[in-house]
């Protein structure tokens, strides 16, 4: 059986030194015995490191990970408590797209509105910026939810 020290596995997996020591903290990964003074990582661990790498890379979260973690390692478990985490995981992209084309709209007439040239007093984004800035967060709260709710109503 090929063993690795942390650095190697580390490398083969694609992810550096400190990101395996970080999934050991989480708990995603166990911590390997010491073998001659330093850890040896076994090439399965460096597969787990790769899927918890995958998985993020769809953006599921490490506690989302840890439960597909122990899901994969139950023999018992079922693939549709898999699906119901990519399902779930999808209507959460499908809201952050959607509050992302709700920005690049506010931005966009943001840009339209400025003049592009002349003194930096004139421009209407520094001006909006600064106006929101001089409210309690507590207020520019409360009326963006206000203006994502009506936002809301107005698409469903």
């Amino acid at each position: 059986m090929k063993t690795l020290t942390i650095g190697r596995a580390a490398r083969e997996a694609g992810v550096s030194i400190e990101t395996v020591r970080f999934y050991e903290r989480r708990g995603l990964i166990e911590q390997p015995p010491k073998g001659e003074g330093y850890r040896i990582y076994s090439p399965d661990q460096v597969a787990r490191i790769r899927f918890i790498k995958e998985a993020q890379q769809i953006c599921f979260s490490l506690s989302e990970i840890g439960e597909l973690l122990t899901l994969r390692a139950d023999p018992a478990a079922d693939c549709s408590a898999v699906q119901q985490q990519a399902v779930a995981k999808r209507q959460e992209i499908h809201r952050k797209i959607q509050q992302l084309q709700q920005i690049d709209a506010a931005l966009e007439a943001l840009i339209a509105a400025c003049p592009g040239s002349g003194a930096l007093q004139a421009c209407s984004i520094i001006e909006l910026l600064t106006l929101r800035a001089s409210k309690p967060a507590s207020e520019r709260k409360s009326r963006r939810s206000d203006r994502d709710n009506s936002e809301q109503r107005s698409i469903g």
